[in-house]
């Protein structure tokens, strides 16, 4: 109690000698969707600002002089923290195509080692990404995504050096180890490939607000500057993910906002076609989709916020085609479905 006692009153001595920077207000009028708001910190968005850099070591100087006097106890609490936490650690094995793929931590060590088994859970292990080694030297790492190309052989991996969520797109050899020397900036969180190992597809950012809203294709061997531009969506409400069905035949487009949901399909074997429509976006309903043989299996919320189930075949899976399989129902909520 009285070592609390006392931190508190250091901080609040501290505080009162020293003054908060204050960021300046310069509104800045937002029209969405017929309504208008003003935003007077709009400016602080513009990272290469040297104002808004200036500010933000203002702020860390701040922080830094309050805190000042809690080192100790800041030190304790880290290593209580630290003392909960099973260093040495290992993810449970998924099995794809003759691998165990798994990934583990080593006491000491920050950041996960991705690795693989071929054929049995005894075989050696092959370290395909050791995310310490890459994060070594540097102020922020972080990976993003890690795919695994349907041969086995390659792998894609994301990293962020910076920590604004925009990765840089790599290449491994899963045979020698060795990065490919190409890459692919600017990426984002969704990236999958296409059944031929040498084609991928992936989401970018709108650079001022960091909505994911751009679908590229990249082959491999290709400068990136050249990727094919797939879709836009153009509405500020809406935002791009890419997801593959488990069936690994299809890759899926998603479009969604807080209340509404569209689905566009490809079939993984084509990546030269073009992404079709499962049904237009209507206001209010959302709905995902799985794969299963020559239907998609649809969740959706047009009768009820509960959700019901119906089947499509993927030729055709608007909603004229739709047979419902499982009806909606007030008490029950139908969280997803698996194929």
């Amino acid at each position: 109690m009285r070592s609390a006692l006392l931190v508190c009153l250091t901080m609040s001595l501290t505080a009162e000698t020293i003054a908060p920077p204050i960021a300046a207000r310069r509104p800045k009028t937002l029209e969405m969707h017929g309504e208008t708001r003003i935003d007077p910190y709009f400016w602080l968005r513009e990272k290469t600002n040297p104002e808004v850099i200036k500010y933000l070591e203002d702020e860390n100087r701040y922080t830094e002089s309050i805190m000042a006097g809690t080192g100790a106890l800041q030190q304790k609490l880290y290593e209580e923290i630290r003392g909960r936490v099973k260093e040495d650690d290992l993810s449970v094995p998924v099995k794809v195509d003759g691998y165990y793929y798994y990934s583990r931590t080593e006491k000491g060590k920050q950041y996960s080692i991705y690795c693989r088994k071929k054929g049995s859970l005894d075989a050696a292990e092959q370290v395909m990404l050791d995310a310490n080694l890459l994060a070594a030297g540097r102020k922020y790492f972080r990976i993003g995504v890690f795919k695994v190309s349907p041969d086995q052989t390659l792998l894609a991996y994301s990293t962020d050096h910076e920590g604004d969520e925009v990765y840089t797109l790599r290449f491994r050899d899963l045979g020698t180890g060795a990065d490919l020397a190409e890459t692919v900036p600017g990426t984002y969180d969704s990236v999958q490939w296409a059944s031929d190992n040498r084609t991928l597809f992936y989401n970018v950012v709108e650079p001022a607000t960091k909505r994911p809203y751009r679908l590229f294709r990249h082959v491999l061997g290709s400068d990136a500057k050249n990727d094919t531009l797939i879709y836009e969506e153009k509405d500020e409400a809406y935002t791009l993910e890419l997801d593959k069905t488990k069936s690994r035949e299809y890759l899926l487009m998603e479009l969604a906002s807080a209340t509404t949901r569209e689905v566009r399909y490809l079939r993984a074997s084509d990546p030269q076609g073009s992404f079709a429509l499962v049904e237009p976006r209507r206001k209010e309903i959302e709905y995902d989709v799985t794969h299963h043989r020559d239907s998609f299996y649809i969740r959706v919320n047009d009768t009820g916020r509960n959700f019901r189930l119906v089947q499509a075949p993927v030729q055709n899976p608007g909603r004229a085609r739709w047979r419902e399989v499982q009806a909606h129902r007030d008490g029950v909520l139908l969280e997803g479905v698996d194929a």
